[in-house]
């Protein structure tokens, strides 16, 4: 998508980032070595990767199992902002590959 396509459907679908990262040349997922989509990170105010691995623990495209699924990605955010340790903070991350 261009950028103009991006914040279209940002606002069609009323998103609420307040950041979107366009890696065209996938120069950023190579940097992290992303494989897959959604491959989800943390990255700290120092710089580090403290969270790397998947949204959640339900490698499925069937929505009735999100509400069963532990929310890794959302627990590791939440530790990371209290400032706790966070559990599992390294898993497989699931979903359809990138392709660079």
């Amino acid at each position: 998508m261009t950028p103009a396509d991006t914040l279209s459907t940002q606002k069609e679908k009323k998103s609420v980032a307040t950041a979107v990262l366009i890696d065209a040349d996938g120069k950023v997922g190579k940097t992290y070595d992303a494989k897959v989509t959604p491959h989800m990170y943390i990255i700290n105010p120092e710089g580090k990767v403290v969270y790397n691995g998947a949204i959640d623990d339900k490698a499925t495209t069937n929505t009735d199992d999100i509400a069963k699924a532990k929310p890794l990605f959302k627990l590791a955010l939440e530790s990371a902002l209290a400032g706790k340790k966070i559990e599992l903070a390294s898993n497989k991350p699931y979903g359809c590959s990138v392709k660079y």
